[in-house]
């Protein structure tokens, strides 16, 4: 830190969820955490020791709690700071009272959502995936969520990027040696014959991890459509398959106007049903905007369900919105089945919600077919999770095609360096001033 440069506030903040509980832990980080703890109790405890100690406010002397005390010095704690932790009664007054006493002394500020985990990365603690790894894992919903977030906590996909850096640098120092010593002519010329098969390898695999998108999917959860005519038996079923009554169900066909979504923990797997519209030509403009809003809503959908009234003939031909990997449910199985040939469809299932007929084969199907686009978790590759993994592995595809092409070395150098740095922007390498807001505003306080 230079001279004119103002020293970092020491922050504090809960660490637990706010609330009546046993136990509330407060984290205090920063140059002045040590002597504002060694002012509220003494001694302090050696580091990396549990004591209790009695907190007492050093501006009232009022006894605060007995809490449990742990310090961690500098660089080995979560920050990378001086890190103090006290764990309190759980409540409302010996939290506000540590807290009062902490905003009473100079140079301490309250930690904003992500505060401490910011200060992770600005201290070599952790890297930018490592700290969206946190945010990810704290959001987890369900089995696979996790997973993924703890495979990329342990730095897999920081491991991958860097090998990739790796290889690139192999083939830029000898071509930037090349500009350097132009009278070296061998150097020139190893260059040239190592870099065009290194290039398009590491670009093959970068479109590879491009194309697979079963990360963001596993984060973001899929969505799942109940596509069908009006009175399929749609809302029913969004019904048997959630366990309780999320939309209206009546003989009246056209009941559903609007899209009804309902999260879904599906074998551990995040998903989203999405209850819609019946889709059919109608006059009702009322109607007819549900049904826009449900072929719109259809059509972006990870997978639909196609239901069919199985008692009447079938409808022809089928919604446009459908795919190959789409599932197609004929409803009422409790109900003679219609007369006429069941639809050449790849995957079916005959089932009722009134008697519960065919809901655990078609539980069976749908959970099969959400892990063929997310995959099982087993042996599960590193995969880009979010946007901003995306968008930057795009820019390092386009810079290496562009230095695959180029004939200059000088430019083949620049679009090297360039992928370099869209994959070191990545990890937190390089320019990632403009996106480390919007990352640690998503934490919660306390983070």
């Amino acid at each position: 830190m230079s001279a004119t440069e103002p020293e970092a506030p020491t922050l504090y903040a809960p660490i637990t969820p706010s609330g009546r509980a046993a136990v509330v832990a407060v984290r205090l980080s920063g140059c002045r955490a040590f002597a504002v703890a060694a002012r509220l109790m003494d001694p302090l405890p050696a580091p990396r020791r549990a004591a209790v100690r009695r907190l007492v406010d050093p501006a009232t002397e009022a006894v605060i709690d007995d809490a449990l005390v742990l310090v961690f010095p500098a660089p080995a704690s979560f920050t990378g700071e001086d890190v103090v932790e006290f764990h309190l009664h759980g409540g409302r007054m010996p939290l506000q009272r540590l807290l009062a006493a902490f905003g009473r002394e100079p140079g301490l500020a309250p930690a904003g959502p992500g505060d401490f985990t910011r200060r992770a990365f600005l201290h070599g603690r952790l890297d930018l995936t490592q700290a969206e790894a946190i945010a990810d894992l704290i959001d987890a919903e369900t089995e696979a969520q996790a997973r993924q977030a703890l495979q990329q906590w342990d730095g897999a996909l920081t491991s991958r990027v860097r090998q990739w850096q790796a290889r690139l640098l192999a083939v830029r120092a000898p071509l930037e040696a090349g500009l350097d010593f132009a009278d070296e002519g061998d150097v020139v010329e190893r260059g040239g014959a190592l870099s065009a098969d290194e290039i398009a390898a590491v670009r093959g695999e970068i479109q590879a991890a491009l194309a697979d998108r079963r990360g963001e999917r596993t984060r973001d959860g899929l969505r799942i459509a109940l596509v069908g005519a009006p009175n399929a038996g749609k809302s029913s079923l969004l019904n048997a398959l959630v366990q309780r009554d999320v939309a209206i169900v009546h003989d009246r066909p056209g009941t559903t106007r609007d899209l009804v979504e309902v999260p879904l923990d599906l074998a551990g797997h995040a998903v989203t049903l999405v209850d819609m519209a019946g889709l059919r030509a109608s006059d009702d403009p009322v109607e007819a905007e549900g049904v826009r809003r449900a072929e719109q809503a259809a059509a972006a959908a990870d997978l639909r369900l196609w239901l069919v009234d199985g008692s009447r003939p079938m409808p022809a031909p089928p919604p446009a919105c459908l795919q190959s990997g789409d599932i197609l449910v004929r409803t009422k199985a409790d109900l003679p089945a219609a007369a006429g040939a069941a639809p050449a469809w790849p995957a079916q299932v005959r089932a009722s919600v009134r008697t519960t007929t065919g809901l655990d084969p078609l539980l069976g199907a749908l959970t099969a077919r959400v892990e063929e686009l997310v995959g099982d978790g087993a042996g599960l590759a590193v995969l880009a999770t979010r946007a901003r993994h995306r968008h930057q592995l795009e820019q390092a595809a386009a810079h290496l095609l562009r230095a695959a092409a180029q004939a200059d070395a000088v430019l083949c150098a620049e679009d090297l360096r360039g992928a370099m740095d869209a994959l070191g922007a990545i990890t937190g390498e390089r320019g990632v001033e403009l996106v480390l807001d919007a990352i640690f505003q998503s934490f919660c306080i306390g983070k």
